[in-house]
């Protein structure tokens, strides 16, 4: 099991995870992994311990500063409140330049909102190494994508309601503009296929898990983690 941690913010300001490692004390690859809109839950937390099980460090950044909840109206409000730009440069940054302190290479990956900040936090923590993005995408007009500098996968919903494909075509785009070596996946399914809590007529009607869909996208993010990270 993981387990909390405190790291220091590059404004000096203190900041929390929850942090999954694997059994080897050898291994030194690791990945930032950003919460969706719930908060620190125990889903996100399984997602930190399963990256842990195949051998890397997994840090999950408390942005939400230890609240989390279940209901929709309330997770709304939580990320409402949260500053992007801080959580980016500031909390996931200081998260990726934690783990860099052990050695080894680090990338960032996260879910929804986390899929969103995910995009920003790659254009400001040059320190990282690569990306992962699960259906999730910030305003264009505040992503400076010329800064991101390494590759990026992205794993796309064709059903989504919250981030259509049509602003994952205007995405595409602003990266190739930039030239970001990027290797985008659509997936007949919709918002949230990834989580296995998210059973469709539950808290959001919107989202739904996809056993298959989201075995395919796994297998195609270890894939690309082992090529770019070890």
């Amino acid at each position: 099991m993981g387990r909390t941690v405190s790291f220091t913010r590059p404004d000096g300001k203190d900041a929390s995870g929850y942090l999954a490692e694997p059994k080897s004390s050898a291994a030194s690859a690791a990945l930032v992994v950003i919460q969706e809109w719930w908060g620190v839950n125990d889903q996100i937390r399984g997602v930190a311990e399963r990256l842990a099980s195949v051998g890397y460090r997994a840090l999950v950044p408390d942005l939400y500063r230890g609240k989390s909840t279940v209901e929709a109206e309330e997770a709304h409000h939580l990320m409402s409140s949260l500053n992007f730009g801080d959580a980016a440069s500031q909390d996931v940054r200081g998260a990726v330049q934690f783990l860099k302190g052990s050695g080894g290479k680090v990338g960032i990956t996260g879910f929804c909102m986390g899929g969103a900040l995910t995009l920003l936090a790659l254009a400001a923590s040059p320190e990282a190494d690569a990306g992962v993005v699960w259906y999730g995408c910030p305003p264009l007009e505040y992503l400076d994508a010329a800064k991101i500098k390494v590759p990026l996968q992205g794993h796309w919903a064709t059903q989504d309601e919250f981030f259509p494909v049509a602003t994952v075509d205007k995405l595409e785009e602003k990266l190739r503009e930039s030239h970001v070596t990027f290797d985008f996946h659509r997936y007949l399914a919709y918002h949230g296929f990834a989580n296995e809590t998210a059973v469709g007529a539950g808290r959001i009607p919107a989202t739904h898990y996809d056993a298959s869909w989201s075995q395919l996208a796994w297998d195609r993010t270890f894939r690309f983690l082992g090529s770019h990270l070890g």
